[in-house]
């Protein structure tokens, strides 16, 4: 009896403890694992320009809890960059397109089984990088191919890494503790977005092709690329299907619309899509099951809004989409629009526009109660609530903030 007893406590327990952690890889709790011992849970948000990751409160006043540097070798690296003439010729162009004229030294990040380190990705090195958050020193780093490192996803169990390779057209898969390569899988032009779905067995890679070029007249776009989606074995890592959505968004008479899909979530269910396209303030949905685009909804815009495309950020009109902890609202950044929004999944509806500055990413609290999303323009995090749509806080965070991940940081660690 006593015996059954200690396994009925722990099991309870283990069953907590793998609750309290929700890996938001862009849309909805869909990574689950345990909580590791002696941490916090926490937020992080990558800086992109000024290479750091201001680290908060995941609930309550989201206060600050430090500040961890991404980039110590950093001279290292720039020095690498600049003996190489083919690598600072993309080094250079990257700062000018995708950058704004800025080094992107931080883009997506998570935290490692064992809460004790951050692993970011980072552009302009074309690199993933392991730092101990208690010492600030460099665990490991591993080059991605190509030029240029972008958005990541971690598997449900947080041992698995897959980073885009933007200009190697592929997805690298690394063990987290280690950066070694455990598999790879070919995508379209410039992947971008990763999730982990089908509890971790699947992996979803949107490619969004040439964004940071200026031929973006409507009658260019077959300058952009090959665009699709791939959806790849977690394990084999082999490519079990591609998603075009241009044949989907022409069947149903949106031939304007662009094939590029920036942010997307998945419904709690993994039957649809939510996805945003390029130079579009608005929403699609796309059924898994069904292989077609089932409801566009357009989202207000702002007058401000050029005519010139070009004058896009990298052609992004809005980017940044999270879902409720009980999918029944969508959060949406309208980028260029300069506000934020919750979304009615049943209507498409949006409520109450939210004024922020260049809002670049939205994620979900732990609780799957409220979205923060990153105010790339003035520096800050903002809460808004689900269920009101209102905003409740505004947390200032560093340079050009833009992914904001949960993850997990030392107990009582915090710096000035």
């Amino acid at each position: 009896m006593k015996n059954q007893n200690f396994f009925l406590k722990w099991s309870v327990k283990a069953l907590f403890a793998s609750l309290a952690f929700t890996s938001l890889n862009g849309n909805t709790a869909t990574s689950i694992m345990p909580a590791p011992a002696n941490s916090q849970q926490v937020f992080f948000v990558g800086n992109n320009w000024d290479g750091t990751v201001t680290v908060i409160r995941p609930s309550g006043d989201f206060g600050k809890i430090g500040v961890i540097n991404m980039v110590p070798d950093r001279k290292e690296r720039l020095l690498e960059i600049h003996l190489n003439p083919i690598k600072l010729i993309a080094y250079t162009y990257i700062q000018a397109t995708a950058g704004e004229g800025n080094d992107q030294l931080v883009d997506d990040m998570y935290s490692t089984p064992d809460g004790q380190s951050v692993v970011a990705s980072r552009p302009s090195f074309a690199d993933v990088v392991s730092i101990n958050i208690a010492t600030g020193k460099i665990n490991w780093r591993t080059p991605v191919e190509g030029f240029r490192a972008d958005h990541m996803a971690v598997s449900p169990d947080g041992k698995r890494l897959a980073v885009s390779a933007s200009s190697g057209n592929v997805v690298h898969v690394l063990d987290i503790n280690t950066g070694k390569e455990l598999g790879r899988f070919a995508t379209g032009d410039k992947p971008h977005e990763n999730i982990f779905f089908n509890g971790g067995t699947k992996i979803l890679n949107s490619a969004i092709g040439n964004v940071e070029t200026s031929m973006d007249a409507a009658w260019q776009d077959f300058t952009k690329g090959k665009r699709f989606l791939t959806i790849a074995d977690a394990n084999t890592f082999k490519v079990l299907k591609t998603i075009d959505f241009r044949p989907a968004l022409d069947a149903v008479g949106r031939k304007d619309l662009s094939n590029s899909v920036r942010p997307i979530v998945l419904s709690n269910d993994e039957s649809k899509i939510y996805a945003q396209v390029s130079f579009f303030n608005g929403l699609i949905e796309y059924d898994l099951n069904q292989n077609k685009v089932t409801r566009i909804g357009q989202l207000p815009g702002s007058s401000t809004i050029p005519s010139d495309r070009t004058k896009y950020v990298n052609d992004s009109r809005h980017h940044g989409l999270s879902i409720s902890g009980d999918g029944e609202k969508l959060c949406v950044a309208g980028t260029m629009d300069d506000y934020a929004t919750i979304v009615d999944r049943s209507t498409l509806k949006a409520g109450k526009l939210i004024p922020a500055g260049k809002p670049y990413w939205a994620t979900q609290s732990p609780d799957g109660k409220s979205c923060v999303i990153s105010e790339s323009e003035t520096d800050v995090v903002t809460v808004i609530d689900f269920a009101t749509g209102e905003k409740v806080r505004s947390v200032p965070v560093g340079n050009h903030p833009q992914r904001v991940r949960i993850g997990y940081a030392p107990a009582g660690w915090s710096t000035p």
